[in-house]
């Protein structure tokens, strides 16, 4: 019936519209630092049995080999993000590191996630009492808590995560604490809050927290910032396909709408 038809074809211009919002957002972040593209998954959705497979025919001793299933349409079974590394880019500062590898950095956000959110920006900086934070408008605080006395000439930031300072009063470097990374099982579980953080999930599995360059985690290099991931040709390239295909969803609509005006006109 064309009525079947009408309801799949809104199914998938619907579908098609929220990978739409996706592409736009990718897209969007195309300079956002450690920003991970995301990807839309369909799913196909429930069919209509005509005939199953396998039924003995009436006219010989035989079984139909193949079966009558008309669907019903598709739906958007989720987001997935992609953490592929994203390209190292030169910054010179000295309280900008990026995570080679693996492993996310641990914020302190208060109320959200238990306290707890995670990261690959890594674009720090030191609030009014010396604590290493987040360079944006949040300037959230980083987890385990690492302050800078205000007498420090020089702050700078090993590959195992190690954050030192120069003291005018001492000979050697003086160790300020440890950029600890976390490591999840699934990191396409983490739940998206904005801001380049992310939250715990059950999906995600508990992080394990150790030093950069240990146990699987990645190394971090300061005066470095992690790109976005986001390769804009192959986004365009998906915004003309999903362009045309919604397109030709359209069409089947209207050829639907139109089978059905004409039964409605041959009914009067």
């Amino acid at each position: 019936m064309s009525t079947l038809a009408l309801n799949t074809s809104a199914s998938g211009m619907s579908a098609l519209n929220t990978q739409l919002d996706v592409i736009a957002n990718n897209l969007a972040n195309a300079n956002t630092t450690a920003f991970k593209s995301s990807r839309t998954n369909f799913q196909d959705l429930y069919y209509i049995e005509k005939k199953q497979p396998g039924v003995e025919s009436q006219i010989a001793d035989a079984t139909s080999p193949i079966g009558l299933f008309v669907g019903l349409g598709v739906e958007v079974a989720g987001t997935q993000l992609d953490f592929e590394q994203g390209p190292a880019i030169a910054t010179n500062r000295p309280l900008d590191v990026m995570i080679q590898g693996d492993g996310f950095l641990q914020v302190d956000v208060g109320e959200l996630g238990e306290g707890i959110a995670y990261t690959r920006d890594g674009s720090l900086a030191l609030d009014r009492d010396g604590n290493l934070v987040l360079a944006n408008n949040t300037g959230y605080r980083i987890e385990p808590s690492i302050v800078i006395p205000t007498e420090a000439t020089a702050v700078t930031i090993g590959s195992d995560g190690s954050v030192y300072y120069k003291d005018p009063n001492a000979i050697d470097m003086v160790q300020a604490g440890t950029l600890e990374l976390a490591l999840f099982q699934n990191n396409a579980g983490l739940e998206t809050i904005g801001q380049n953080l992310y939250l715990e999930t059950y999906a995600s599995g508990t992080p394990e927290t150790s030093d950069a360059g240990t146990d699987g985690i990645g190394t971090l290099q300061a005066g470095y910032l992690e790109g976005s991931n986001v390769n804009p040709v192959t986004e365009l390239v998906d915004l003309i396909r999903t362009q045309r295909t919604f397109e030709m969803n359209s069409q089947a609509l209207q050829a639907a709408d139109e089978t059905l005006r004409t039964v409605v006109n041959i009914a009067n």
